[in-house]
């Protein structure tokens, strides 16, 4: 049989790629991993029942269905434990999810001087996007701002960008966070912050956010000296740290663990309750040790 092509794909809805058969009219599995690393089989969806059918592969050789390829496409297999395909697909796709329904918050704006008045913070924002609503806290009994507010924007795009830098307002630097009551002053960027474990030295700042990029928005990738096998990377946003949690990824040819970069109060707390004299204080100064970084890094 002469050398035909078939068309194969990573999805049914992408561009197929034509490899190459061989002599006798099958298809070699390296064929096809020479253009789809990872591949390791085929399937296609049945003309007649519209289900996915498997092509059978047999030592390295993958065999046309019905003995004739036809004009089919054919779409490749990654093994289940293959996270390439999963991590660059699924995770954006939970991530695009996540943002299609996320809605914005408002947002307390902390910093701000004396005299900036609520139309001021309006005009600032506004540079960013379109402005629901702002207010600037003001003291009941004589009028004067308590130096903070609150600005709302109509898209979460406009919000996750606003949260991911510092504010020169009025000649002063300012801060947009998510209020929260029950948290640290910090505790916004620990939700967009995530504990990547299991590092090996050859990993770089560079070779981490070059990584991590293809997910969202890197703001910002620390790795403690001396090295000590773990690292922090911190996303623009929140839901690209949380779709990544609990996710085994390859990086350099190594398997990393993604997880929550916020530390576990309640169990340093019971660490520390147990010492003698059950000091409170001896914990407290573990938990800031554990995130007092460079400014730079936070």
């Amino acid at each position: 049989m002469s050398e035909c092509y078939i068309r194969v794909a990573e999805d049914e809805n992408e561009e197929p790629m034509e490899i190459p058969s061989e002599d006798d009219g099958t298809v070699l599995l390296s064929s096809v991993a020479a253009q789809f690393p990872g591949a390791c089989g085929l399937r296609y969806r049945n003309p007649v029942s519209q289900c996915m059918r498997g092509v059978r592969l047999a030592e390295g050789v993958l065999h046309a269905p019905d003995a004739d390829w036809g004009n089919l496409i054919y779409v490749v297999n990654y093994p289940k434990d293959n996270k390439r395909k999963m991590d660059e697909m699924d995770a954006a796709s939970a991530v695009k999810i996540k943002r299609g329904i996320q809605k914005t918050s408002d947002l307390i704006v902390l910093g701000l001087p004396w005299k900036t008045s609520e139309q001021d913070l309006k005009d600032y924002f506004a540079t960013f996007g379109e402005v629901i609503m702002v207010q600037v806290k003001r003291d009941l009994k004589t009028g004067n701002s308590k130096g903070f507010g609150f600005v709302r924007f109509t898209e979460y795009e406009t919000q996750v960008k606003v949260m991911s830098q510092r504010h020169m307002i009025d000649g002063r630097w300012c801060d947009c966070k998510l209020p929260n009551s029950k948290a640290g002053p910090d505790e916004p960027m620990r939700c967009r912050k995530v504990f990547v474990g299991r590092c090996t030295e050859d990993m770089t700042v560079d070779d981490l956010r070059q990584f991590f990029i293809q997910y969202g928005e890197v703001t910002d990738v620390f790795i403690p000296k001396p090295f000590r096998a773990f690292a922090f990377v911190t996303f623009a946003d929140d839901a690209v740290a949380a779709s990544l949690c609990g996710e085994d990824l390859i990086i350099k040819g190594t398997s990393v663990h993604i997880s929550n970069a916020e530390p576990k109060h309640s169990n340093i707390h019971q660490l520390f309750s147990n010492f003698p004299g059950r000091s409170p204080s001896l914990a407290a100064m573990f938990e800031r040790a554990q995130y007092q970084y460079p400014s730079s890094h936070v």
